[in-house]
């Protein structure tokens, strides 16, 4: 009964160091926080974790987008798909440390409601320009330079969305996109494409849950 009694105990306290780690590793994905705006996106996104729906990144795909921002100082960015605003809300969240601001395109007009009700809940509505229409239509239309672009809208039209934005996106800039760990059509086609530039070295950020594609842009 001893040997049972001290098997279980060791048992459960391997359970609980392995909850634990989850623990820290899940609490580590959040920057730390600095300011009153950090402790008020910080808390949005951790209430609302659960809730955001599959159109939306998760926490580990946030937290890229957001480092790639804060590393390169990148102040003037593109969403290609807002949904509910998850993914924008971390961009910005950036922005907000960099002095920059994002422009977010969502065709349906339920997301874009929700999403714009979001940013203001999260505090980030300052830094964010919201646009509801086509992309197919409003991308090409974009005027000025940009340093950060994130695609996570219809695949089959990224590598157009990359073409319309390529000339706009300074040297340097970086354009992103998800669920690349599986070259299905669309995405094969936008990789393959960009892959075969010289002037952009592609990385596939294995981190993401599905694969986040970051090209860097290293001249005109």
């Amino acid at each position: 009964m001893k040997s049972i009694s001290s098997g279980m105990k060791i048992k459960t306290m391997f359970s609980l160091f392995i909850g634990l780690l989850f623990f820290l590793s899940a609490y580590a994905q959040y920057p730390p926080v600095e300011n009153d705006l950090d402790k008020k996106i910080k808390s949005f996104l951790e209430e609302n974790e659960n809730n955001w729906k599959d159109m939306n990144v998760p926490v580990t795909d946030g937290k890229i987008l957001y480092d790639i921002i804060l590393k390169n100082n990148y102040k003037s960015a593109v969403e290609i798909g807002t949904s509910t605003g998850h993914s924008a809300i971390w961009i910005a969240w950036a922005l907000s440390k960099t002095g920059g601001k994002l422009i977010t395109i969502e065709i349906d007009r339920d997301r874009f409601i929700q999403a714009k009700a979001n940013f203001i809940k999260a505090g980030v509505a300052d830094f964010i320009d919201m646009r509801l229409g086509d992309a197919h239509e409003i991308v090409p239309s974009l005027m000025g330079k940009y340093d950060f672009v994130f695609s996570d809208a219809d695949k089959f039209w990224y590598k157009r969305y990359f073409q319309a934005l390529d000339p706009k996106l300074v040297p340097g800039g970086c354009f992103t996109i998800r669920n690349a760990a599986v070259r299905s059509p669309g995405i094969g086609e936008f990789l393959d494409y960009v892959e075969g530039l010289d002037n952009y070295t592609t990385t596939i950020d294995k981190s993401s849950s599905s694969g986040m594609s970051v090209s860097y842009k290293k001249m005109e």
